[in-house]
């Protein structure tokens, strides 16, 4: 076998393989004795069939497999020699020319192609110790605490039923029922039968609860509304509905008490118990939050430390990706490039330098992950897909097993996770001094991360 390389541009690499016709044939040959010994014909004894009388059958098929298996070794030689660290899957090119491929198949000629490789460059990492980082950590105050605690009151508040006769208000609830009907045919979707509305919650599309407020209990009234123009339902986007709406009943808010009962109700034992746990959860929502937003400083660093040509298909692949979802966001929202402030030219530019970006970080992850032996254990997987399951009541075992059959799927939940242990390594290394702010600034709305 002789193995040329033909092609070294940029992360581009080519080879030219040329397989004698009489290797093939010893791999044919080897490959129908060991099936000599598995089939079973029609007026043969067990492994008593003639090797020619298995060429005449299965040759060109076995040929085939023979080829086949030949190429993958030979592309992993390729890799494992060179040292090379793929970017993509090797692309094969076998001959165009029918006859000479017969020639092939039929052991009659050489076997010549093409393999094309694209390869990751050397990445040179920089060192994490001289990366400084300001953590942003803000307190939790008794007023968040109390804050929390009247919504999550307001979300429990009982409602009682409404003197006979009596009208709806805002904040008051509503039991209803009604058909939907878009040029006098109803719509799907557009039904609903004992359906508990507060009115002035934004539950509906705007201009509905405003049409139901007065409305007494076993009336009926007719509430005509249009569909946003990026209603998530593209059938119904922009149309005008007629709704002919029944109310059940109509019931006022109640007060309610935040002391050991309530807290009772929620499972807690006692009123302090409730704020405890509030709390606590407002503690690991502004641990995320601090957290997030060292890693985009992280991130930015190490963007701005290592700069080098990602792999172009890799960065294709990732462009497409986010310009899909570019485009289907601005359709479901019915705007244009313009309305961005921008043209299609300009925001491609911007996306491509975003997807460069996101490969490049990847990459880096990936190769300081490698370097420092740092692995996602079987354990957080299944811990990571417990979650994932619980997200689908009922179905549990059904995401199970999706997850565990599918290695792509399977591959999203093992890349995030491989991420943070990442992050967590080169923050013990790096400097990173905190800095006390209020929540405001914490949860300030900055620009998105790139990656």
């Amino acid at each position: 076998m002789d193995v040329t390389q033909t092609t070294a541009e940029g992360l581009k690499r080519e080879f030219r393989v040329v397989v004698p016709a009489s290797d093939l044939e010893t791999r044919l040959n080897d490959r129908l004795a060991r099936l000599k010994d598995q089939v079973r014909l029609n007026g043969f004894r067990p492994g008593k069939v003639p090797v020619g009388h298995l060429r005449k059958l299965y040759g060109r098929a076995v040929m085939a497999e023979a080829i086949e298996e030949l190429v993958r070794e030979t592309n992993a030689k390729i890799v494992t020699d060179n040292g090379f660290k793929l970017a993509m899957d090797p692309q094969v090119k076998m001959p165009e020319d029918k006859t000479e491929l017969e020639g092939v198949v039929e052991g009659k000629s050489d076997l010549s192609y093409t393999v094309e490789l694209e390869v990751v460059p050397a990445i040179e990492l920089a060192d994490f110790k001289g990366i400084t980082l300001e953590r942003l950590v803000a307190e939790i105050g008794q007023e968040e605490i109390q804050d929390a605690l009247k919504r999550l009151a307001d979300q429990n508040r009982p409602f009682t039923a409404k003197a006979e006769g009596a009208a709806a208000e805002t904040g008051d609830r509503v039991t209803i029922s009604f058909i939907g009907r878009i040029g006098g045919e109803p719509f799907e979707g557009g039904t609903g039968e004992d359906i508990q509305l507060v009115i002035g919650s934004g539950q509906f599309i705007p201009g509905f609860e405003d049409q139901v407020v007065g409305v007494k209990a076993g009336e009926t009234r007719t509430v005509t509304v249009t569909f946003p123009e990026n209603y998530m339902a593209e059938n119904l986007a922009g149309k005008t509905a007629e709704f002919e709406v029944t109310a059940k009943t109509v019931e006022a808010p109640g007060e309610v008490a935040m002391d050991d009962d309530f807290a009772k109700k929620l499972g807690l034992e006692s009123l302090a118990k409730l704020e405890e746990a509030i709390g606590e959860r407002l503690k690991a929502d502004y641990a995320a939050q601090s957290r997030q937003r060292v890693k985009r400083q992280l991130l930015d660093k190490l963007d701005e430390l290592h700069k080098f040509e990602p792999p172009p298909t890799l960065v294709e692949e990732e462009f497409k990706s986010v310009w899909e979802t570019v485009v289907s966001d601005l359709k479901s929202q019915n705007r244009s490039f313009a309305d961005e402030g921008t043209d299609e030219e300009k925001a491609k530019a911007e996306y491509r330098g975003i997807a460069d970006r996101r490969v490049r970080l990847g990459l880096v992850l990936a190769e300081i992950g490698e370097k420092n032996g740092i692995k996602v254990t079987d354990e957080e997987i299944s811990r990571a897909l417990v979650e994932r399951a619980r997200q689908y009541p009922g179905r549990e075992q059904e995401v199970w097993d999706f997850y565990r059959k599918t290695p792509a799927a399977l591959a999203s939940v093992r890349a995030p996770i491989f991420e943070e242990k990442v992050v967590d390594y080169i923050l013990e290394l790096a400097t990173v001094t905190d800095r006390s702010v209020p929540k405001d600034e914490l949860f300030k709305d900055d620009e998105p991360a790139a990656a």
